[in-house]
């Protein structure tokens, strides 16, 4: 049941792409039989530029579709089934970063079409890329580090744990980059970044009551 619904959310969402490239490709079979025969070849490179950029342009927006109907169709039928609002908040983060790669590839296969030389482009964003990454590499990790947690699930929303400062906790909400907990002890708010829970020891009192019960 799933899978088709996943499949039909692809399909609304790519039936616009998929309508646009078939429009494109007519109007170039019939530009190919009818107009081009007639023309210069200067001229004929100026259209084929025009329409490379229309295909580029179209498999690019498809792309993008079909992605964000992957992601719609996990917000709708994963995200809305847990407690965590890491995938709330994980998800159009993940949409947007998606987003910006799909059309830096997608201008940059343009522009090397019309013989612009994209070496110094590539190059300053990879330098630019890494200067974010260094700047913001503990953001990077927390948020690494949350989803891992999410994998991983070593405690759950609502379990009662004990954080690695020796506090007794109930988890309350695990975060793109924090995580909060209810201190049972005098009720009070602890922020603990995902880092330094993924990587020290953490006893869930809930789990091991669990399995004493079963």
């Amino acid at each position: 049941m799933q899978k088709r619904a996943l499949s039909l959310q692809i399909l609304r969402k790519a039936f616009l792409p998929f309508i646009i490239g078939v429009l494109v490709c007519i109007l170039y079979f019939v530009y190919t039989v009818s107009i081009k025969p007639v023309l210069n070849e200067d001229i004929i490179k100026s259209i084929n530029k025009v329409f490379f950029i229309f295909f580029i342009t179209t498999i690019a927006f498809l792309i993008q579709r079909i992605f964000s109907g992957i992601l719609k169709w996990y917000s709708q039928n994963i995200t809305l089934k847990t407690e965590a609002k890491f995938d709330d908040e994980f998800i159009p983060l993940l949409k947007r970063l998606t987003n910006i790669i799909i059309w830096v590839i997608s201008g940059s296969v343009i522009l090397s079409n019309f013989g612009i030389n994209i070496n110094a482009l590539i190059a300053t964003l990879g330098v630019s890329s890494l200067a974010i990454a260094l700047a913001a590499q503990d953001t990077i990790a927390n948020i690494i580090s949350g989803f891992l947690i999410m994998v991983d699930r070593p405690f759950c929303i609502n379990d009662n744990i004990k954080l690695p400062s020796g506090e007794k906790v109930k988890v309350l909400d695990i975060g793109i980059r924090r995580s909060k907990f209810l201190n049972l002890e005098d009720n009070s708010i602890v922020i603990v970044p995902n880092l330094e829970l993924s990587k020290s020891k953490i006893v869930n009192f809930t789990y091991g009551q669990e399995r004493k019960d079963s």
